[in-house]
């Protein structure tokens, strides 16, 4: 295990008490690749994580192959605070499968803070190593944007209309617990956001890591210091796992039967203005939802996270390494940390595959297909 920056007795302390309040031409044969009979027999089961930024953009996107793919039974989706605080995200995942009118994937809240990472630590953190760009519900208010960080239950004025869904009444820790145990060696576990859901259900029930079949994560960014220079800053750091390091750490040495990191590759396509009038022009509810609300110029991570937890055929290269998330109190705090395997410390860090490229043009066909709907 990596150095942590609490105490032993702090860092259980804290990771029990968070567990005790826890308590889916090219573009009409990719299509028909999705829809075919033969893919309809051959399900791929999945629960999804995510932090729900809304409207639209990568995160609301991602739901997208999930519903529209005849090959996903979606188990459920689990919500955690991230990119914005947890009742406002889930509100606008609810709001979009009223949109994409698929109203029966049951919706799960689940963990509204990291375990132990709080918004003061973060300031401290950035006061002692420099900023972190990004902050997600931690994040300064400013014009344009809906971010509150002192008021974590607000939910503000949202473009697209309020939900009249609800969302389940169980919580996503144990509606993932449950789901998995009920599916043994079928489930696919896919996180787009802070791990900290998929980590409290380890806590609470460890037996989920040899029951699933697989977990697919988004973070997992490796040397990008110079991108953050040389490029967006936001785009080339690591949320997911500088948000919640802990909860990453417990992911990665869990003794899943495989774990896919993506870290790199999610920022191989982007919502160009080009793709974004092609799903546009189909004129759908969904089409004029991502016209209205992408992001202009935004890697599209968690729509290639879900794509190739759903179709294994899109990875064109891969790396098999050992990985785990620093916790010590220092400058590289929540990074990821690779290693051959003959190098590794072993103390408790897995086998990863890291995905490092994949077909480009047949992902965005049949997502344009998919979100042409």
């Amino acid at each position: 295990m990596l150095p942590c920056r609490f105490s032993p007795y702090l860092r259980h302390a804290a990771l029990g008490l968070a567990a005790l309040l826890a308590s889916q031409s090219l573009a009409s044969s990719a299509l028909a690749q999705t829809t075919s009979p033969a893919a309809a027999r051959d399900k791929v089961a999945i629960f999804f994580d995510n932090d729900f930024l809304g409207p639209g953009q990568s995160n609301i996107q991602s739901l997208i192959p999930l519903l529209r793919d005849d090959r996903v039974k979606l188990l459920g989706i689990g919500v955690v605070t991230g990119d914005a605080w947890l009742k406002e995200e889930a509100a606008h995942a609810l709001r979009f499968l009223e949109i994409a009118k698929r109203p029966e994937p049951p919706v799960h809240l689940g963990a509204q803070m990291p375990l132990i990472r709080t918004q003061v630590e973060m300031a401290n953190w950035e006061a002692r190593y420099g900023k972190v760009p990004f902050k997600g519900a931690w994040s300064t208010p400013r014009p344009g944007r809906t971010y509150h960080p002192q008021d974590p239950d607000l939910i503000p004025p949202m473009p697209e209309g309020e939900p009249k869904l609800k969302a389940s009444e169980e919580d996503a820790v144990h509606a993932l617990i449950r789901n998995v145990r009920a599916h043994p060696g079928e489930v696919t576990i896919v996180s787009a956001g802070p791990l900290t859901n998929i980590a409290l259900a380890l806590r609470i029930a460890p037996d989920i890591a040899t029951l699933a079949k697989e977990i697919v994560i988004e973070p997992g960014k490796l040397d990008t210091a110079v991108a953050r220079v040389t490029g967006n800053t936001d785009y080339a750091t690591d949320f997911n796992f500088i948000f919640d390091p802990e909860a990453a750490h417990i992911v990665l040495t869990a003794p899943w039967k495989k774990i896919t990191v993506m870290g790199n590759v999610t920022a191989a396509a982007k919502a160009t203005q080009e793709v974004v009038d092609r799903i546009g022009a189909a004129g759908t509810p969904v089409a004029t939802y991502v016209k209205t609300y992408a992001r202009i110029g935004q890697p599209l991570w968690d729509e290639i996270t879900v794509a190739v937890a759903i179709d294994r055929s899109l990875v064109t290269e891969e790396l098999v390494a050992r990985m785990d998330v620093d916790t010590f109190a220092g400058p590289s705090y929540g990074q990821p940390v690779v290693w051959k395997s003959d190098m590794a410390p072993n103390a408790g860090e897995r086998e990863v595959h890291i995905v490092r490229a994949i077909d480009v043009p047949r992902f965005l066909e049949t997502f344009v297909a998919q979100a042409s709907k």
